[in-house]
């Protein structure tokens, strides 16, 4: 693929994954195997609440192609094939899930030097469609995304952003919502590897005037624990602590805390993840 600006879904996900990915109140474990004839598998058991799921997951490269099934157990089947450079620049991605027929997607992407552009349809009778465009560089890039439904003849999203990319730092600006809410986060790294980081992020919704800030960061203690944490305006308090406990073995300890309401109890989370 091409050194382009990226997809859409990119602006704003580094900080969005720094406030949000491992922050869990669930007890979580996953196993992650591989066999011989080069397929992963992956299985996951969950707790929430007083509810437990699990699924298995399947995953298989061959050439240009990449083939991804889960069961879950509630006899959910769900199925993405990736193929890669079909057409010169592209990547296809088909995906559906059994027994909910209507929930079936085709998406393609193209990279160019200077852009990309993502189209995604619907396979059913009344199918949505989602385009979104980005153009510049790898240091700067402008976007928009747009979802429009073929039934009723209505736009049911657009969302514009830019985002600006340096060695050590990364900034972002996201009109979304139909233009209801605007978003601007930044992330700053203190380390080469990228390792250690702080973020910060301020949104506000227009229609009820409500502002949220929120800061965070993660600091690498040494080469096998991290420590990530994060407070917002409306005193919501997370905090996850990750230690490798044997080579690509992660346990995942996470909490919140509502500090405008210490009389709760705060709700802890913990997450295994064992990859061979």
């Amino acid at each position: 693929m091409s050194k382009g600006p990226g997809l859409f879904v990119d602006i704003g996900k580094k900080a969005k994954d720094l406030l949000t990915k491992d922050y869990t109140s669930d007890q979580k474990f996953t196993v992650s195997t591989y066999t011989g004839a080069g397929v992963a598998l992956t299985s996951t058991a969950l707790k929430k609440g007083g509810l437990s799921t699990g699924d298995v997951a399947a995953l298989y490269k061959y050439k240009n192609t990449q083939f991804d099934i889960k069961v879950d157990t509630n006899s959910n089947i769900s199925t993405t094939l990736t193929f890669t450079e079909i057409l010169p620049s592209t990547k296809t991605i088909a995906s559906f899930k059994v027994p909910d027929y209507n929930s079936g997607k085709l998406e393609v992407q193209y990279f160019h030097d200077h852009a990309t552009v993502t189209t995604t349809v619907g396979l059913n009778q009344t199918p949505g469609v989602d385009v979104t465009a980005t153009i510049g560089t790898p240091t700067i890039a402008f976007g928009a995304e747009a979802g429009y439904d073929t039934t009723s003849g209505n736009f049911t999203k657009y969302t514009a952003g830019i985002s600006m990319t340096k060695p050590d730092s990364c900034a972002s600006i996201i009109l979304g919502d139909k233009g209801d809410s605007i978003k601007a986060s930044y992330v700053h790294y203190m380390d080469q590897l990228k390792k250690s980081a702080a973020v910060a992020e301020i949104s506000r919704r227009f229609s009820t005037n409500e502002n949220t800030f929120t800061v965070g960061g993660v600091y690498a203690v040494d080469h096998l624990t991290l420590i990530k944490a994060k407070l917002n305006s409306h005193g919501r308090l997370g905090a996850v602590l990750q230690h490798e406990v044997v080579p690509k073995s992660l346990l995942t300890i996470s909490s919140e805390l509502d500090t405008k309401a210490l009389e709760k109890s705060p709700q802890f989370g913990l997450a295994l993840a064992l990859k061979p």
